[in-house]
């Protein structure tokens, strides 16, 4: 990524730290992802990207975000995604599931499938991040904002064809937590809607 290519954005009321963040050692060289698995938590989201080429499939970071926080993240990244529409076009898609009929594996199938590393179960936490991106890449710097000294908790290289999905799973994530903590009111008719059954992204 160039300079000019960056769009630092931070979900945070004070976008300076951001600017300033230290970058550990450990994180600067960052992780490539092939896709990510976003779940909810009962206070945060928890986003698995993962790294699907060769075996074995793997976690290569788990990043721990507060519910507050991501609907922010999700602006920032809309916000991102537009302004390399604007210079670039459209990414490319991904290739389509040839087989759009087939049972979709429950999320325990999936990670019996991922080798899910020791030093990745508690993931790291995050409550801020800033993106850039190239004609081919998107980089996302997950930060922590305590003070005295903001810092990258983990550092992310997608595909940009990949962020539209990532988009798309984040706002499905924050949709079905709102629909949770502000249920409609039950109906007063017989036979009315029932409720389906919770789903995670």
């Amino acid at each position: 990524m160039t300079a000019e290519n960056q769009h630092p954005d931070q979900p945070a009321p004070d976008a300076n730290p951001a600017l300033r963040a230290r970058v550990p050692d450990h994180v600067a060289g960052g992780c490539f992802s092939t896709g990510a698995i976003v779940m909810t938590g009962p206070s945060e989201f928890i986003i698995d990207f993962l790294q699907t080429i060769g075996r074995p499939h793997r976690v290569a970071t788990r990043v721990v975000i507060p519910h507050p926080v991501m609907p922010q993240f999700v602006d920032a990244l809309q916000k991102n995604l537009d302004i390399y529409r604007s210079r670039f076009g459209d990414p490319p898609a991904p290739p389509a599931n040839p087989n759009p009929d087939q049972k979709r594996p429950s999320p325990q199938e999936i990670y019996d499938d991922l080798k899910l590393p020791d030093e990745v179960l508690s993931g790291v936490y995050a409550n801020g991040v800033m993106i850039g991106h190239g004609a081919t890449e998107f980089g996302l710097d997950f930060l922590t904002s305590f003070f005295p000294q903001s810092a990258v908790s983990a550092r992310v290289f997608l595909a940009s064809g990949q962020v539209p999905r990532l988009l798309d799973s984040l706002k499905g994530a924050v949709r079905q937590l709102h629909e949770r903590q502000n249920p409609p009111p039950p109906s007063q008719e017989p036979g009315g809607p029932t409720d389906t059954p919770d789903t995670e992204v």
